[in-house]
């Protein structure tokens, strides 16, 4: 029950929970910032989730993102979403949004913005990535397609739990 989280109560919500958990060879649910450097270079799954509900916001996967020439797999996924490159879509996007209903962050972002002038948008999201601080796991998979067949029964299980990507 340790992967699952000791704050999650809902019986529906724990059954996908260990439905997921039985799914795959999961990694130790680790703060998001920490974890980024450390992930896998290889295709896989990965789960956000918030760590004051422990609640997962976020199924994704990664392929082999080998534009650079060297394989980048779930650390280049992630390291996409730390830099927020990709700001209009996926978890970035979703941490924006929600970033941005916060009367408090969008405070702080106005107090930034006239101490220090305009920023980009995707230096929005980033920074919307690093308020939602989520806590990371991943599972490895051999191939881009064993990681697509993952995400599909991971997010099938999970979708009626409320993820935040629409």
């Amino acid at each position: 029950m340790a992967w699952v989280g000791e704050r999650v109560r809902d019986a529906a919500l724990v059954d996908a929970y260990l439905g997921v958990e039985d799914a795959a060879s999961w990694s130790e649910w680790l703060p998001f910032g920490e974890a980024v450097p450390w992930a896998p270079r290889e295709p896989g799954v990965y789960l956000l989730r918030d760590p004051a509900s422990q609640l997962v916001v976020h199924v994704g996967m990664a392929g082999e993102r080998a534009a650079s020439g060297r394989p980048q797999g779930l650390y280049g996924r992630l390291s996409a979403y730390r830099t927020a490159q990709g700001a209009v879509g996926g978890f970035a996007e979703a941490a924006l949004d929600r970033a941005l209903a916060d009367p408090d962050w969008v405070a702080g972002r106005l107090d930034d913005l006239r101490t220090h002038g305009p920023s980009r948008t995707r230096q929005w999201a980033a920074a919307a990535v690093a308020h939602a601080a989520p806590e990371v796991s991943w599972a490895v998979r051999p191939e881009r397609a064993d990681a697509k067949l993952l995400a599909d029964q991971v997010e099938l299980l999970l979708r009626p739990h409320g993820l935040w990507t629409r």
